[in-house]
């Protein structure tokens, strides 16, 4: 099934590089970063990012009786907030550098700054370590905004809040970069916590938590905690962040069960998410939809993220279902903030939002469930007497992303040994004594269907197509040819460019 979609997006890749004259082509993941500074007077532009786990069998949690892993000690080893994303500390070559990454799970590149830029106050200095190893081979990473080039490289790090020791790592020296690095971020780079398939320039590439595993002999599970759910992303200061486990889980970072649900593939953690609801309303849609074209978790994505029909489908159910008539639907589409007097509490108009994964047993779904104080998400006060609030989810083109909109309702088990993904309740995710989010389960998933993960056609019918389009190539330039050796006059209205082509941003 790879290679036919792989088949398709090479003859659409060529066709359009025929006709439209494109000579590059670039790895695009979505990336967005928020500053954390918003003109309420203007369009929001709410663009944070940068392109999974829990007591599992045979592994301790408190600590690694072989002093490889203390979890204890990585508890509150990250800070930050989905506004300027969630990051750890690092110490880098020989002696030891100290940079702030940006922890994500949706890309496979560690990556970190190697020249000046102004809106980092520090960057790693390859010529001061006595351990970096240059490849000489040049790596680039272009995300929906922002991108970065460099040289590949690879130096000994080492965690001060994480794993015992040292390894040696991949790392992509970021020489220059543009929209990457932005003004009110703490961070200097970026760990791209999933699978080799996404690494750049190719799966060569070792990533990050690959080398760790194998290195240090910790198991292959990370967990993660984020914990800025309901604080500003105006405020000035860093509240603690939370915690990222290498290595297992940490029981006093969750309440309740971890429930499992499978990793479908391993490239990004792609899950299979079988429905959606909106308060106690199913939104009934075929569960094909919420897949298209992949659904993964991504903690360096802001939002919950929706394939446009599904996120359409949301808005109007939580319209019908809120007390607010005639919302703005600037609100919706991430454009405009919507503001309260201050001390009202907006989140009472708002009904929860519910994701059902399918579980580890495939006839069974469990149910993550989101408080509105999560996803109507505080930005900014104007003039000392409004609170000002955005939607915490947008639509996608790129299928469904659970990114910190979501995750930070919870403890977020990454069970790479065994294939998994696990949700707990996290013990963070409380306001007020009020719990800010729910897991339930298990239900029956005999309403769904057997296989919800989006497929591109078959290969046969991907072929019938190529047939089909080289026939209206062909078809077109006779007509062209007419078209010169016939006089006519002949007006120009417009060119297509690569901005139109549907492929522009696919990697598989």
């Amino acid at each position: 099934m790879a290679r036919a979609a792989a088949a398709a997006v090479s003859t659409r890749a060529f066709i359009f590089s025929v006709f439209l004259g494109v000579s590059q082509c670039y790895f695009a993941v979505p990336l967005k970063i928020s500053t954390g500074s918003y003109n309420v007077s203007s369009d929001v532009g709410v663009t944070r990012r940068v392109v999974l786990t829990a007591d599992g069998d045979g592994l301790s949690l408190a600590s690694d009786p072989s002093g490889a892993v203390n979890f204890l000690d990585m508890v509150n080893n990250l800070q930050g907030d989905y506004g300027r994303g969630y990051y750890i500390e690092m110490s880098i070559g020989t002696p030891g550098q100290k940079v702030n990454i940006l922890v994500d799970t949706g890309s496979s590149n560690f990556a970190v700054a190697a020249a000046p830029h102004p809106f980092i106050t520090h960057y790693f200095d390859a010529a001061l370590s006595g351990t970096y190893q240059s490849s000489g081979r040049t790596v680039a990473v272009r995300y929906t905004q922002g991108n970065w080039e460099g040289e590949l490289g690879t130096d000994r790090v080492s965690i001060p809040n994480g794993p015992n020791g040292t390894a040696t790592i991949n790392i992509a020296a970021i020489l220059s970069s543009e929209g990457f690095f932005l003004p009110g971020v703490n961070w200097q780079g970026i760990l791209g916590l999933a699978y080799p398939m996404l690494a750049r320039p190719d799966s060569s590439v070792v990533p990050f938590f690959n080398s760790l595993v194998q290195q240090l002999g910790i198991p292959d599970i990370f967990s993660l905690q984020m914990c800025g759910a309901g604080i500003s992303a105006s405020s000035t200061a860093d509240p603690p962040g939370g915690s990222l486990i290498m290595g297992g889980i940490e029981p006093t970072l969750y309440q309740g069960s971890v429930w499992y649900t499978p990793i479908v593939e391993e490239w990004y953690f792609q899950v299979e998410v079988l429905k959606l609801e909106v308060g106690d309303q199913n939104l009934d849609l075929d569960c094909r939809e919420y897949n298209m074209d992949k659904a993964i978790v991504d903690s360096g994505t802001t939002l919950l993220r929706l394939p446009v029909n599904v996120f359409n489908a949301v808005v109007e159910a939580i319209t019908r279902s809120s007390l607010i008539q005639d919302f703005s639907s600037g609100f919706w589409d991430g454009s405009k903030l919507a503001c309260w007097m201050k001390g009202e509490t907006p989140w009472r108009f708002f009904p929860k939002l519910s994701i059902y994964l399918r579980a580890t047993n495939t006839s069974q779904s469990f149910r993550i469930t989101i408080l509105p104080k999560l996803y109507i998400q505080p930005i900014t006060d104007v003039d000392g007497t409004l609170d000002c609030f955005r939607f915490g989810l947008s639509s996608s083109a790129n299928g469904l992303v659970i990114g910190a909109t979501v995750m930070e309702g919870f403890y977020v088990v990454f069970d790479r040994a065994q294939r998994r993904l696990g949700f707990a309740l996290s013990s963070c995710a409380v306001s007020g004594g009020e719990a800010l989010s729910e897991v339930a389960g298990p239900f029956s998933a005999a309403d769904v269907a057997a296989n919800c993960s989006w497929a591109p056609p078959k290969e046969p019918f991907m072929w019938v197509i190529s047939y089909a389009l080289m026939a209206v190539c062909a078809v077109v330039l006779i007509m062209l040819l007419l078209l010169l050796v016939l006089p006519c006059r002949r007006n120009r209205s417009g060119e297509i460019t690569d901005e139109s082509s549907l492929v522009r941003h696919r990697i598989k």
